[in-house]
């Protein structure tokens, strides 16, 4: 659940960047040398990337929500 939770805001977040990032680079074009403003590889790598550290970053609450007693997180409540 910590888990799935965690990389639902992520992947959340790359569809809003990568959806806006998509359509304003016509506006940073003129900025951009010696890359295509639409670049295919940057376009798939960086989500790639950071769905990658977005996964690394929840398992480890992940990992230790299943170390936890569920009696001693039951009676802590």
């Amino acid at each position: 659940m910590v888990l799935g939770h965690g990389l639902a805001l992520a992947v959340t977040g790359l569809v809003i960047g990568v959806g806006a990032a998509f359509f304003l680079t016509s506006l940073m074009a003129a900025q951009l040398h010696d890359v295509a403003p639409r670049d295919l590889p940057t376009f798939l790598g960086v989500p790639l990337m950071m769905t990658l550290v977005a996964l690394g970053a929840s398992y480890i609450p992940a990992w230790r929500a299943t170390r936890v007693d569920p009696l001693v997180a039951l009676r802590a409540e």
